[in-house]
C-alpha cells in the first residue's frame, strides 16, 4: 500500500510576501533622509530674502529642495505663526537624530522661468538645475502591473483546481475527480460495531467482510474468494449508513465514502470519470472498501423512457460502475458496500452475483433489537428510577432505530422544558405522543358542537377496537388537537409476520367507527374521517388486487414489485370495474357492521364520549371500567423446531397466531417484503 504524501508546509505565497517586504524595506531605506514639505512659495521666498536657505536645487523644472542656513534656523526658532511654526516642529523632532539635517522640499514651483527670475531678484543665484531619474519607480511601474496580473491568475487557477479550498472534485479543473471522503490509517469515524445495536444478521455478514480484509489467510487457505460487494437494503432509518460508518471505524484499511448523487453532474462524462478515478484511488490503496450511500441515484434500471433520454448521463455512469466492478480489469482487494431503500428500482445487472454478491436486508427492529437500541441511546441521558427498557421497547412497535434516537432526544427536551433534573417515564410517553400525533394545540379554538362531534368520533373508534377480536388494543384516546388532527387514538399493535383476512376486515371496521358514531348519534357526517377513509380505501383495494383475498377476483395479484408497469394497468377495463365494485362493497359492508356494533352498545358509547368531554384524555383503564376486560387473549409465540434432514420429516412452520396487523402494514398497506 502506497504511503500518502505529506503536504509540504512551503507555499509559493511565502515568496510573494518576501518580495513585498523587500520592496517596502528598500523604499523606506531610500527615503530614510528626513524630508519636510513646504507648500507656500511665499514662505520659501521669505526665507530666501532673509538669507535663510542654502543648496537650492531645481529638480526636473518641477520642484525644488534646499537646506536651512544658520540664519534660517534662527528665523524659524523665533517664528510664532504661519508655516514657519510647522518647520519649527519638524526641526525639533529631527534635531538629535543621527546629526542629520532636514531637507526641505517645495512641491510646486510653478513656472520654471519665473521661479528662477524671482530667485535672482531675491538675491540668490547659486541654485542648480538637476534632472533626476527614479529608476526603481520606473522599473516598478513596468513590473508591478504584470506581477499583479500573474499573481491574480495563479490564485484563480489554484482556486479552480481545488488548491484554494473546497473539495477536490468541486472545482472546475478537478470536476472529473472523485469526491469520496477517505478514512485512511490514523483517520476513522468514532463509531464501532459496539455502537450498532440490533442488526445481528447484517452485522455478522459485514464483520465477516472486515475480517477477510484483516486476516485473508483464514479464508484463502480454504480456497475462498473475497466477496466483490454487499448491498444493504431496508427501510429508512434502520441503520444502513450507521453500519457502514462502523465498518469505517473498525476496518484498518482505507475506506472511501460517498453518496450516489456525488457522481451526478450537469456536464457529460463527469459521472463515468469520477467512477474511474474512485476505483483508481481504491486500487492504489488496496485492500480498501468503497461505500456508496443511496446508490439508487445512479443504479436505476436502464432502458426506461429511452425516447426521452437517448444519452442519459446516469446510464453512462452506471455502465462505467458495472465495468469497474466486474470487467476485464483487476479489482483485487477492493470491496464495494452500498446502501439503498429502493432496491426495486435497481438495475438487474448491478444485483447479480459477481458484483453485489450479498444482499443484506436491514429490517425494522423487533422487540429484542429495540431493547438493544434503547440501551445505546439511553446511555448519555440522566434517567429517573422509573425507566424500564422493556416497557419502552413494548411501547414502540414499528419504530426504526432513527425513530428511537429521536424519541430519546425528544424525551430529554421535554424534561428540560419542565425544568427536571432527570428524564422520567412520563417524558418518554409524551415523546411518543409528540412523534406519532404531533404537538399539542391546547389554545386551538373549537366550538362546543365541534368538540362533541370529535369526542363521539374518537369514542366510536375506541368502542369498536375494544369489541372486535382482531383490532389493535387501545392505549389512549384524546380530543386535544395534535398536529393536523383534532383528536387521536393510540393503539399498540402486536408484532406479527402475517396478516389474515379477518384482521384486515376488523381494522377496516374499527377505522370506520368514527364516522359511524357521527351518523348514529347526530344523524350527519363530517369531513373528520378523511384519514380513516384513505386508510380503508387502500386496504380494500390491496385485499382485492394485491393480496388475492377476494372470492370474486380470485387468487391473482397485480402488484408489480419492480415498478415497471407504472403507465399501463395489467388488467382489462372490465376487471378494473369489478375491482372497484368489490372494494366499494367491502367498505360499505364494514361501515354497516360498525353502525350495528355501535347501535348495540350505544349507552357505553355515550358514556365513553361523556368521559372524553370531561377529562379530554382517557386510557385503557377507563375503557375497562365501561366495557369490562377484553375477552380475547394474545396467543403465545410458538418456536420453530428444526428437524434433522436425515429424518426426512416435515418442518413445523407455525410461527405465530396473528391477531392484529403489524405496525408497518398499518402505515403502508403495500408489502415491504415477500411472504
Amino acid at each position: 500500500m502506497s504511503k500518502e504524501k505529506k503536504k509540504s508546509p512551503f507555499s509559493i505565497y511565502w515568496i510573494y510576501a518576501a518580495l513585498g517586504f523587500a520592496l517596502i524595506a528598500f523604499q523606506l531605506y531610500v527615503s530614510s533622509d528626513s524630508v519636510a514639505t513646504i507648500k507656500s512659495r511665499e514662505t520659501f521666498f521669505n526665507l530666501v530674502e532673509n538669507k535663510g536657505v542654502r543648496n537650492v536645487r531645481i529638480i526636473n523644472q518641477v520642484k525644488a529642495d534646499f537646506y536651512l542656513s544658520a540664519k534660517g534656523k534662527a528665523l524659524v526658532k523665533q517664528a510664532k505663526k504661519g508655516e514657519l511654526v510647522e518647520i519649527k516642529k519638524a526641526l525639533s523632532k529631527n534635531g538629535p537624530v543621527k546629526n542629520k539635517e532636514i531637507k526641505f522640499e517645495l512641491e510646486n514651483i510653478g513656472s520654471h522661468a519665473n521661479f528662477e527670475e524671482e530667485l535672482k531678484e531675491k538675491g540668490y543665484r547659486n541654485f542648480q538645475n538637476v534632472n533626476e531619474v527614479n529608476y526603481l519607480g520606473q522599473i516598478l511601474s513596468y513590473i508591478l502591473p504584470f506581477a499583479l496580473i500573474i499573481i491574480i491568475w495563479m490564485f484563480v487557477m489554484r482556486r479552480m483546481s481545488g488548491g484554494g479550498g473546497g473539495g477536490g472534485g468541486s472545482q472546475i479543473f478537478n470536476i472529473g475527480k472523485s469526491r469520496a471522503q477517505v478514512y485512511d490509517k490514523g483517520k476513522s469515524t468514532n463509531i464501532t460495531f459496539a455502537d450498532v445495536a440490533g442488526l445481528a444478521g447484517a452485522k455478522e455478514e459485514i464483520v465477516e467482510i472486515v475480517e477477510f480484509l484483516k486476516n485473508p489467510k483464514k479464508y484463502t487457505e480454504l480456497g475462498a474468494k473475497i466477496p466483490k460487494g454487499a448491498l444493504l437494503v431496508g427501510p429508512p432509518g434502520t441503520g444502513k449508513t450507521l453500519l457502514a460508518k462502523a465498518v469505517a471505524g473498525e476496518a484498518k484499511v482505507p475506506f472511501f465514502s460517498l453518496s450516489g448523487s456525488d457522481f451526478v453532474e450537469m456536464f457529460v462524462g463527469v459521472g463515468a470519470s469520477r467512477v474511474r478515478d474512485l476505483f483508481k484511488q481504491a486500487k492504489e490503496k488496496a485492500p480498501a472498501i468503497i461505500f456508496i450511500d443511496e446508490i439508487d441515484a445512479i443504479g436505476r434500471a436502464r432502458g426506461k423512457n429511452n425516447g426521452f433520454n437517448s444519452n442519459d448521463e446516469r446510464e453512462n455512469t452506471l455502465n462505467q460502475l458495472l465495468t469497474e466492478m466486474d470487467g476485464f480489469g483487476t479489482n483485487s482487494g477492493v470491496i464495494i458496500l452500498a446502501a439503498t431503500n429502493r432496491s426495486d428500482v435497481l438495475d438487474s445487472a448491478l444485483m447479480r452475483a459477481g458484483r453485489f454478491d450479498r444482499q443484506i436486508y436491514v429490517d425494522m427492529p423487533d422487540l429484542n433489537e429495540r431493547k438493544e437500541i434503547f440501551q445505546v441511546h439511553l446511555k448519555p441521558l440522566k434517567l429517573g428510577k422509573d425507566i424500564v427498557v422493556d416497557f419502552l421497547a413494548k411501547q414502540t412497535p414499528g419504530f426504526s432505530g432513527a425513530d428511537i434516537a429521536n424519541m430519546c432526544n425528544e424525551a430529554a427536551l421535554i424534561a428540560a422544558r419542565g425544568n427536571k433534573k432527570q428524564v422520567e417515564k412520563q417524558d418518554f410517553l409524551d415523546a411518543v405522543d409528540r412523534i406519532i400525533g404531533g404537538l399539542e394545540k391546547k389554545n386551538k379554538i373549537i366550538t362546543k358542537d365541534e368538540k362533541k362531534t370529535i369526542a363521539y368520533h374518537e369514542a366510536g373508534h375506541a368502542t369498536i377496537s375494544w369489541l372486535l377480536e382482531y383490532a389493535h388494543p387501545l392505549v389512549k384516546v384524546t380530543i386535544v388537537p395534535r398536529g393536523q388532527s383534532l383528536g387521536a387514538a393510540w393503539y399498540l399493535p402486536e408484532e406479527r409476520s402475517i396478516t389474515t383476512t379477518e384482521q384486515i376486515l376488523d381494522e377496516m371496521c374499527s377505522a370506520l367507527g368514527g364516522r359511524a358514531a357521527e351518523q348514529l348519534i347526530f344523524g350527519r357526517i363530517s369531513t373528520g374521517a378523511l384519514s380513516d377513509l384513505e386508510k380503508v380505501t387502500k386496504q380494500a383495494y390491496a385485499m382485492v388486487s394485491i393480496y388475492g383475498l377476494n372470492e370474486r377476483i380470485g387468487n391473482v395479484s397485480f402488484y408489480d414489485s419492480q415498478g415497471r408497469d407504472s403507465f399501463t394497468k395489467p388488467y382489462s377495463d372490465d376487471l378494473a370495474r369489478v375491482i372497484d365494485e368489490e372494494a366499494s362493497k367491502m367498505i360499505e359492508f364494514q361501515y354497516k357492521r360498525a353502525l350495528k356494533i355501535l347501535a348495540d352498545n350505544k349507552d357505553k358509547l355515550s358514556a365513553l364520549a361523556e368521559k372524553l368531554l370531561e377529562t379530554e384524555v382517557i386510557f385503557k383503564e377507563d375503557l375497562e371500567i365501561i366495557f369490562g376486560k377484553r375477552e380475547w387473549e394474545i396467543a403465545e409465540l410458538v418456536e420453530i423446531k428444526e428437524i434433522p434432514i436425515k429424518e426426512k420429516k416435515p418442518r413445523k412452520t407455525l410461527v405465530k397466531s396473528s391477531k392484529t396487523l403489524t405496525n408497518n402494514e398499518t402505515k403502508d398497506i403495500l408489502p415491504k417484503g415477500k411472504i
